[in-house]
């Protein structure tokens, strides 16, 4: 794999990772994500998993843990309360 492909690769992922932690609120559809980066689903979806180690949709049930781990953690939270 060229350096300009890698780069490029690289670019897109980092793209998809800022698209997912803003819409951690509804999260959205892989079609959707793969659509604003520029590929197809089946490719985007190989290639997030590649660079990430983890697939997208495993990408937002960590996320969305971690908000919920912050939120429990907040003494001002009276979610669940």
């Amino acid at each position: 794999m060229s350096p300009e492909q890698l780069q490029t690769d690289y670019a897109r992922i980092e793209k998809a990772i800022r698209f997912l932690d803003r819409a951690h609120a509804r999260p959205p559809a892989l079609a959707d994500v793969a659509e604003y980066v520029g590929l197809s689903e089946a490719h985007f979806q190989r290639l997030f998993t590649r660079w990430a180690g983890i697939s997208p949709k495993r990408f937002l049930q960590h996320r969305t843990a971690e908000v919920v781990k912050r939120l429990e953690a907040d003494p001002r939270n009276t979610l669940g309360r």
